[in-house]
């Protein structure tokens, strides 16, 4: 472990540097251990710092962090002045001689006509960067290596599989047991491992990374999900619409996604002689909606939803359980709007999604308006995205939801208001989203005619509440740790007879349920009721009911509820009324 330090004068700053020299005093150490090692690259991170390396033929191992880290520990003691020094490529050449990984950094350099930096950490240990870096070692707080996994060179499976080391660091010791305790809590909650637990989905490398196969409990909560926001963007006024899987090349090329999303689309298939694309997204295909009719100003705003499959190239590096995957489903739809409406449909969205939020016990977020930057590349003139960001702040003021804005964060054809969800763990992350566009509108030469007879264009918003199916689901299993709350769980009630004598009993518990469309399942193993109601829990069922000799004559169950123990012997009508109402109320 490192030594305790100081609370750092700019907190987020300085960590930051810390963080970036604790990872020099990583490869440094590793150095020595283990001199035949080639360093690959090592920068700071959001909660840490990682160092890839080409190990070689050297075997290094997470039962080599405690050596690691006391090597680490005299480094840091030892106070070794961190200082900068510019060179020039000849000097970077020779001083990593021997070393491809530094060398193809030296031609990204040349390439970028930059002089190379260099930090030296005492006078034994030198490494490419850019910095920054605190001025001594001595300044780097507490630290702990956490765990070792592969990763391609720049991540690309094209690339040479190096090995990876992953620590945290931060200003003092409480603050790294903090981060050690939610770490923890955060294993037990680990969508993935409650995902197996529970038998909600499944992702192996038989089918593919990252692509789900929902199993029938977790299909039960993705169709609950999916059912309660057809019902509510029924009432809104939104109109349902399926599309294909594929299309044609020229429908993305006309769009730009062709030209500005290429590197999330898979490759074109050809079908005689004709090339298609597996969809990215839904938004040219509903524009074919739009387009199936001339249009009206009575007709507008035209408001057409999907629950849509669409498929994005991720790295294999960046996939993660169901929060990163490469087959997804989103809550899309477009609104077709006059200009005039587009305030009032983009408030309308943002109390859809304040609403569904409240519904899911997600009360901690904040928005995020992404603006364009200068330095990318976007559809559209100035004037086009003048009116568009105009739009969306304006919207947002009037909604009174607070918003910061991030400035390259646009969507390519539009600014885009995005929903950044705090979890149960205070982490964040983006899930619902809101776009103005005024530019697929005029690339697809959409039109209404307005109250004078005049042709007039079309403003399209763009929105998806929860984002993907899949991330929110993932949120949702590590927020309730796996007891969904009983409309979203798979199954409702546990039905426990005490012997076989009692089945009779219990099967008529179970009609009376099944005819309330209540999801039931009636145990009738050959094991006690005592190691049932275990087995119960730690499914985490929402109600066991358990029928023997005293509720048979008495026509009643006795309830057990999750988390509340035994209530006591209650008539079944009381149980069917008091479960309908929970699922009605979505509490």
């Amino acid at each position: 472990m490192g030594k305790i330090q100081k609370a750092a004068k700019n907190p987020a700053e300085e960590l930051k540097k810390m963080r970036h020299s604790c990872e020099h005093v990583l490869t440094q150490a590793m150095l020595r251990l283990w001199p035949g090692i080639k360093m690959a690259m090592g920068p700071a991170t959001e909660d840490g710092f990682y160092f890839d390396f080409d190990p070689g033929q050297i075997k290094v191992s997470e039962t080599d962090f405690s050596r690691i880290e006391a090597e680490m520990t005299k480094i840091i003691k030892d106070n070794l002045g961190i200082r900068k020094k510019i060179l020039t490529i000849a000097e970077g050449r020779k001083l990593f001689k021997g070393n491809e990984y530094k060398q193809e950094w030296l031609d990204a350099i040349k390439q970028k006509k930059q002089k190379p930096t260099v930090y030296w950490t005492g006078k034994e240990f030198v490494d490419l960067c850019a910095g920054p870096h605190v001025k001594h070692t001595g300044e780097i707080g507490a630290f702990k290596l956490l765990s070792m996994a592969g990763a391609y060179w720049h991540g690309s499976e094209k690339n040479k599989m190096l090995t990876r080391i992953y620590g945290i660091c931060f200003g003092s010791q409480r603050e790294l047991d903090n981060y050690l305790f939610v770490l923890e809590q955060a294993k037990k909650r680990d969508h993935r491992k409650l995902g197996r637990e529970l038998e909600l989905f499944t992702i192996n490398d038989e089918v593919g990374q990252g692509l789900t196969i929902w199993l029938p409990k977790g299909s039960t909560i993705r169709r609950e999900m999916e059912n309660f926001q057809i019902e509510e963007q029924i009432k809104l006024g939104y109109q349902h619409v399926y599309s294909p899987h594929i299309g044609q090349k020229s429908l993305w090329v006309k769009s730009g996604h062709w030209d500005l999303y290429r590197e999330k689309m898979y490759s074109p298939m050809d079908v005689e002689g004709t090339e298609y694309l597996i969809k990215p997204m839904t938004c040219p295909m509903h524009i074919q909606s739009y387009k199936f009719k001339p249009r009206s100003y009575r007709d507008l705003p035209y408001r057409i939803a999907e629950i849509a499959s669409v498929y994005r190239y991720e790295q294999s590096g960046e996939l993660s359980g169901l929060l990163r995957v490469r087959a997804f489903t989103q809550d899309d739809a477009h609104i077709f709007c006059t200009p005039d409406q587009a305030i009032d449909e983009f408030l309308s969205v943002f109390n859809f999604i304040k609403k569904l939020y409240g519904v899911f016990g997600m009360k901690d977020y904040r928005v995020r308006l992404g603006i364009r930057s200068r330095k990318e590349k976007y559809l559209g003139n100035d004037k086009m995205w003048k009116r568009a960001e105009e739009k969306a702040i304006a919207a947002l003021k009037e909604s009174k939801t607070p918003y910061f804005v991030s400035e390259g964060d646009a969507a390519f054809y539009g600014p885009k208001a995005d929903f950044l969800v705090k979890d149960a763990l205070g982490r964040e992350w983006q899930c619902g989203t809101v776009q103005v566009d005024f530019m697929l509108p005029e690339r697809f030469e959409l039109k209404y005619t307005d109250k004078d007879g005049e042709e007039k264009t079309p403003v399209m918003i763009h929105r998806a509440p929860l984002g993907s199916l899949e991330r929110w689901l993932a949120i949702l299993i590590e927020n309730y740790e796996g007891a969904f709350p009983v409309w979203l769980s798979p199954t409702q009630i546990w039905l426990l007879p005490i012997a076989s004598r009692h089945l009779g009993y219990a099967q008529q518990v179970l009609k009376a349920l099944q005819d309330q469309e209540l999801r039931v399942e009636l145990r009738d193993e050959n094991e006690t009721v005592g190691k049932k109601i275990r087995e119960g829990e730690l499914q985490k069922i929402p109600y066991l009911l358990i029928v023997g000799d005293r509720e048979e004559q008495s026509k009643t169950v006795s309830l057990r509820q999750r988390k509340k123990g035994d209530l006591g012997a209650v008539k079944l009508a009381e149980f069917i009324a008091r479960i309908k109402k929970e699922i009605e109320q979505k509490s």
